[in-house]
């Protein structure tokens, strides 16, 4: 009688066991906590939440005033913008891999801090665009600019769109714009609005912090875009955004010939170097003619496939 009472109440745990955690499998999940709902339709309703802002945050070792309200606001637009346009982000996290190796060590290099990788993200998302105003390349260099810095814009040569060359060009840019307003943040906003221009309403508002001064919308927002980028790049598991490293785009294995005369024909070129044109022109943008004229003196390191 002992060991069959025994033999019922193992039994009988059993089942409330199984039951328990039955119950608990098709449990209603708390709503609150979804990050999707479905409708009784089959229709999905997302929801959407607020990325969280840091309680401190710098650029390039200078601090942000995130105490302040319309500081927090303004980076909460361009982080929200940002971070909602997720394939843009995704993209330019996949780019990261290839070209922050190259842009990191010229930027240091050149006493620029780290930071203003992420200016060039903000200017052109590491593509070499062209935007409607005539900018060109990682850095966006306008025609009339980019000579001051260094960079040649020919017919057959766009140095703009050659990322050392204008890495190096926007690099001097920096060390010019921070030496005359001793401030990097500063050095920042000007890149998108001028020297001059930055200086004018510094002068007028008789302040030097970019976070006092009214500037034109773009610039007001140029910044805190920066800042975006910082936190969504910078941080980008925190806030969701994953790329395993065998996803991202692997630099490209280049070998490096250098040219003293003219070539006549770039595509000739391109097959006598064990290459073809479109992976000439894929390596070497700033070649914007079919042929390349070298000056007396003058010399071109070409790029080809390692």
């Amino acid at each position: 009688m002992s060991a069959f009472r025994t033999a019922l109440y193992l039994s009988f745990g059993a089942i409330i066991g199984a039951a328990s955690i039955l119950a608990f499998s098709f449990r209603n999940p708390n709503e609150a906590e979804e990050t999707v709902e479905v409708k009784k339709d089959g229709r999905l309703q997302y929801k959407w939440y607020s990325p969280e802002l840091p309680k401190s945050m710098n650029f390039a070792g200078e601090k942000v005033p995130l105490e302040r309200v319309e500081i927090r606001e303004q980076l909460d637009r361009e982080l929200l913008y940002n971070y909602y346009n997720q394939y843009s982000t995704l993209y330019i996290l996949k780019l990261a891999e290839r070209w922050f190796p190259v842009i990191e060590p010229l930027l240091k290099a050149n006493g620029i801090p780290d930071d203003f990788k992420y200016l060039c993200i903000a200017e052109s998302a590491l593509q070499n665009q062209t935007s409607r105003a005539g900018a060109v390349g990682f850095w966006q260099f306008m025609p009339a600019t980019a000579p001051e810095f260094g960079l040649e814009v020919s017919d057959e040569v766009d140095e703009r769109y050659h990322v050392v060359k204008s890495t190096e060009a926007a690099s001097k840019y920096f060390r010019q714009a921070y030496s005359k307003f001793g401030s990097w943040t500063a050095a920042a906003a000007s890149y998108n609005m001028g020297q001059g221009g930055y200086n004018n309403q510094s002068n007028f508002q008789q302040q030097s912090n970019y976070y006092d001064l009214l500037l034109p919308e773009e610039t007001m927002r140029y910044v805190f875009r920066i800042l975006a980028f910082k936190l969504l790049i910078g941080e980008a598991q925190r806030f969701g955004y994953i790329v395993q490293k065998h996803d991202g785009y692997n630099p490209v294995k280049t070998k490096s010939v250098t040219v003293t005369s003219s070539i006549p024909n770039l595509a000739q070129f391109a097959l006598d170097n064990g290459t073809t044109y479109r992976t000439l022109k894929q390596l070497n943008p700033w070649l914007r003619d079919r042929k390349l004229t070298v000056k007396a003196g003058k010399r071109y390191e070409i790029a080809l496939p390692r």
